[in-house]
């Protein structure tokens, strides 16, 4: 049995799909710097009485060259600087090249800058002002320090900004990496927890009834063989978890004989909607457990599975004793794992409930609520 082991959890947010979001936010502080140089020129118009078109047109130009000339140095500067870093690396990705690059960039940038955008302004609006190419040396000192200031400041304005979501980008992935853990931990925990039982039941077995342990034997090898490798995959087809859960019945069956019925509903619909693997298998094991073996004559066990809306419905159901105060106290270790692997794979948008079975057959029922994902396809041979 093979499945596909390249599902995850959830998306990588380096994916290829990432370039195009990393022009979005060179694009975002470009429209910014010209809002900045709008700002200024609507304010030169209101304090001094500057021609509104020629102060905006003049301020923008001028706002938007610097921007340009500033952001590409500082982007060149980084990737230089950090060129040589291994892939993935937080400083590479920083864009960064720090304090003592940054500020002759921002005095470069900012001659640089002013000079184009006034000569810009000048040919669109036909006023040409002061700059650096012309004047008097305290007129271009003057020039370069009040365009400096507010340069250093947006320039400041920006570098916070991204470290701050850099920081929470940095925050998002350590916790998705601590629940990925944490889910692993869960799912180690469970397939030992299952076998150490079985193995338990064959030991009672062979002291008993040594035919029937040899066949219990042997239903635990093909059982192991098509489950384990299975359960390496985060997710797969809710048609795969109830062939699983067919074969774990199977080997238990081997043990209790005609006490032990199933019966299983999956609507055609829902067979390739994903689902964590072994899910429902703890619930069938506490159904036997808790619920067949205290009953001389055992029972039936119902698992199902419906839609309703956008959340996948699981049910698993006995027949058997019913709750009592071990069986539903909702601290036994199924049932901490399944709240468990839920919690960490869906939040509070899952949901386990464990009640008294409705009707005459009595018995306990466990629903597993969880949102529908997009189909896959089940890869098991």
């Amino acid at each position: 049995m093979s499945q596909n082991r390249s599902m995850s959890i959830a998306a990588d947010p380096m994916a290829p799909a990432a370039a195009p979001h990393r022009r979005a936010p060179f694009a975002v502080r470009g429209l910014r710097s010209m809002g900045f140089g709008a700002f200024i020129g609507v304010a030169l118009h209101l304090a001094f009485g500057m021609p509104l078109w020629s102060g905006l047109v003049h301020s923008v130009s001028i706002s938007t060259m610097c921007w340009f000339c500033i952001d590409t140095s500082r982007i060149g500067a980084a990737r230089w600087l950090h060129r040589h870093d291994p892939a993935g690396a937080t400083e590479s990705k920083s864009r960064w090249p720090g304090w003592p690059w940054m500020l002759p960039i921002i005095v470069v940038g900012t001659v640089i800058g002013f000079s184009a955008g006034n000569e810009f302004a000048g040919w669109i609006t036909g006023h040409r002002s002061p700059g650096y190419l012309r004047g008097s040396m305290s007129q271009a000192l003057s020039m370069l320090t009040l365009s400096l200031v507010p340069g250093v400041v947006i320039t400041y304005w920006f570098y916070s900004r991204e470290v701050i979501a850099a920081q929470q980008a940095t925050m998002l992935t350590a916790q998705r990496q601590a629940a990925e853990h944490q889910l692993k931990l869960l799912e180690s925990q469970l397939e030992p927890h299952m076998l150490f039982n079985t193995l338990a039941n064959l030991r009672v077995l062979i002291g008993i009834d040594p035919p029937r342990a040899q066949a219990m034997l042997d239903q635990l090898i093909a059982f192991l063989r098509a489950t384990l490798s299975g359960s390496r995959a985060a997710l797969h087809p809710l048609s795969a978890e109830f062939a699983r859960l067919a074969d774990y019945l199977a080997l238990m069956q081997v043990r209790m004989g005609g006490r032990l019925q199933h019966r299983f509903d999956l609507p055609a619909d829902l067979a390739a909607t994903p689902v964590p693997p072994l899910l429902l298998q703890p619930l069938v094991e506490n159904c036997i457990k808790h619920g067949l073996e205290p009953v001389v004559a055992g029972g039936r066990i119902d698992v199902s599975a419906v839609r309703d809306g956008a959340q996948l419905v699981l049910t698993v159901r006995d027949t058997g004793a019913g709750l009592s105060g071990t069986h539903g106290d909702g601290t036994r270790f199924g049932l901490v794992q399944v709240r468990g692997r839920l919690a960490t794979l869906y939040g509070t948008t899952a949901s386990l409930e464990l009640r008294a079975a409705d009707g005459a057959e009595g018995g306990t029922v466990a629903i597993v609520r969880l949102p529908i994902a997009p189909r896959v396809k089940d890869s098991s041979t």
